[in-house]
Protein backbone atom coordinates (compact mmCIF):
# COMPACT_ATOMS: atom_id res chain seq x y z
CA UNK A 1 0.00 0.00 0.00
CA UNK A 2 1.47 3.30 -1.10
CA UNK A 3 0.60 6.84 -2.10
CA UNK A 4 -1.05 6.84 -5.52
CA UNK A 5 -2.65 3.40 -5.25
CA UNK A 6 -6.18 3.29 -6.70
CA UNK A 7 -9.00 0.93 -5.69
CA UNK A 8 -12.38 0.57 -7.38
CA UNK A 9 -15.70 -1.11 -6.67
CA UNK A 10 -19.03 -0.90 -8.44
CA UNK A 11 -22.58 -1.61 -7.46
CA UNK A 12 -26.08 -1.46 -8.91
CA UNK A 13 -28.75 -0.57 -6.36
CA UNK A 14 -32.19 -2.21 -6.18
CA UNK A 15 -35.52 -0.95 -4.84
CA UNK A 16 -35.37 -3.60 -2.11
CA UNK A 17 -31.97 -2.33 -0.90
CA UNK A 18 -33.18 1.28 -0.78
CA UNK A 19 -36.26 0.30 1.20
CA UNK A 20 -34.21 -1.85 3.61
CA UNK A 21 -31.61 0.89 4.12
CA UNK A 22 -34.45 3.31 4.80
CA UNK A 23 -35.89 0.94 7.39
CA UNK A 24 -32.51 0.53 9.10
CA UNK A 25 -31.40 4.18 8.92
CA UNK A 26 -34.78 5.87 9.27
CA UNK A 27 -34.16 7.81 6.04
CA UNK A 28 -37.57 7.23 4.49
CA UNK A 29 -38.19 10.46 2.64
CA UNK A 30 -40.91 10.22 0.00
CA UNK A 31 -38.31 10.10 -2.80
CA UNK A 32 -36.82 6.95 -1.21
CA UNK A 33 -40.10 5.05 -0.83
CA UNK A 34 -42.38 6.19 -3.67
CA UNK A 35 -41.25 5.20 -7.19
CA UNK A 36 -40.95 7.87 -9.86
CA UNK A 37 -42.64 7.63 -13.29
CA UNK A 38 -39.99 5.11 -14.35
CA UNK A 39 -40.48 2.90 -11.27
CA UNK A 40 -37.20 3.99 -9.69
CA UNK A 41 -36.43 5.09 -6.15
CA UNK A 42 -33.81 7.68 -5.31
CA UNK A 43 -30.94 5.98 -3.49
CA UNK A 44 -30.02 7.51 -0.12
CA UNK A 45 -26.75 9.42 -0.27
CA UNK A 46 -25.27 7.44 2.58
CA UNK A 47 -26.24 4.18 0.90
CA UNK A 48 -24.40 5.35 -2.23
CA UNK A 49 -21.39 6.16 -0.04
CA UNK A 50 -21.27 2.54 1.18
CA UNK A 51 -19.44 1.63 -2.03
CA UNK A 52 -16.43 3.52 -0.67
CA UNK A 53 -16.85 2.08 2.80
CA UNK A 54 -16.64 -1.39 1.24
CA UNK A 55 -13.21 -0.46 -0.14
CA UNK A 56 -12.21 0.94 3.26
CA UNK A 57 -13.29 -2.29 4.92
CA UNK A 58 -11.19 -4.32 2.49
CA UNK A 59 -8.18 -2.17 3.45
CA UNK A 60 -8.97 -2.45 7.22
CA UNK A 61 -9.17 1.35 7.21
CA UNK A 62 -10.41 3.15 10.33
CA UNK A 63 -11.79 6.53 9.29
CA UNK A 64 -11.26 9.52 11.52
CA UNK A 65 -12.86 12.05 9.19
CA UNK A 66 -15.08 11.76 6.12
CA UNK A 67 -16.34 14.56 3.87
CA UNK A 68 -18.84 13.92 1.09
CA UNK A 69 -20.32 16.17 -1.56
CA UNK A 70 -23.41 14.74 -3.24
CA UNK A 71 -23.45 16.13 -6.78
CA UNK A 72 -26.44 14.48 -8.45
CA UNK A 73 -29.07 11.89 -7.55
CA UNK A 74 -28.59 8.15 -7.88
CA UNK A 75 -31.59 5.98 -8.73
CA UNK A 76 -32.24 2.28 -8.42
CA UNK A 77 -30.95 0.53 -11.51
CA UNK A 78 -27.99 2.92 -11.77
CA UNK A 79 -24.56 1.30 -11.69
CA UNK A 80 -22.13 3.37 -9.65
CA UNK A 81 -18.37 2.88 -9.69
CA UNK A 82 -16.29 4.31 -6.89
CA UNK A 83 -12.61 5.07 -7.40
CA UNK A 84 -10.58 5.64 -4.23
CA UNK A 85 -7.08 7.10 -4.56
CA UNK A 86 -4.62 7.04 -1.67
CA UNK A 87 -3.37 10.61 -1.61
CA UNK A 88 -0.92 10.09 1.24
CA UNK A 89 0.32 7.05 3.15
CA UNK A 90 2.76 7.69 6.00
CA UNK A 91 4.11 5.15 8.46
CA UNK A 92 3.63 5.98 12.14
CA UNK A 93 4.19 3.91 15.27
CA UNK A 94 1.98 0.83 14.93
CA UNK A 95 -0.11 2.15 12.05
CA UNK A 96 -0.17 3.99 8.76
CA UNK A 97 -1.75 7.42 8.45
CA UNK A 98 -3.83 7.51 5.28
CA UNK A 99 -5.47 10.31 3.31
CA UNK A 100 -7.76 9.40 0.44
CA UNK A 101 -9.99 10.94 -2.20
CA UNK A 102 -12.98 9.24 -3.79
CA UNK A 103 -14.96 9.84 -6.96
CA UNK A 104 -18.24 8.04 -7.68
CA UNK A 105 -19.53 7.97 -11.26
CA UNK A 106 -22.73 6.58 -12.73
CA UNK A 107 -23.00 4.35 -15.78
CA UNK A 108 -22.96 7.47 -17.99
CA UNK A 109 -19.61 8.57 -16.53
CA UNK A 110 -21.14 11.50 -14.62
CA UNK A 111 -19.84 12.27 -11.15
CA UNK A 112 -22.52 11.71 -8.51
CA UNK A 113 -20.43 11.96 -5.33
CA UNK A 114 -16.93 13.12 -4.43
CA UNK A 115 -15.30 12.75 -1.07
CA UNK A 116 -12.21 12.74 1.05
CA UNK A 117 -11.19 10.99 4.22
CA UNK A 118 -8.29 10.55 6.55
CA UNK A 119 -7.69 7.82 9.06
CA UNK A 120 -5.40 4.94 9.95
CA UNK A 121 -4.63 1.36 9.09
CA UNK A 122 -3.10 -0.61 11.94
CA UNK A 123 0.02 -2.68 11.24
Amino acid sequence: MKTGDVYTWKRTFTNEEVLEFGRISGDQGRHHVEPDDEGRLMVQGLLTATIGTKIGGDLHYIARDMVSEFLRPVFTGDTIICEVTLEKVAQAEGHKKVEMKSVYRNQKGKEVLIGSSHGIIRD
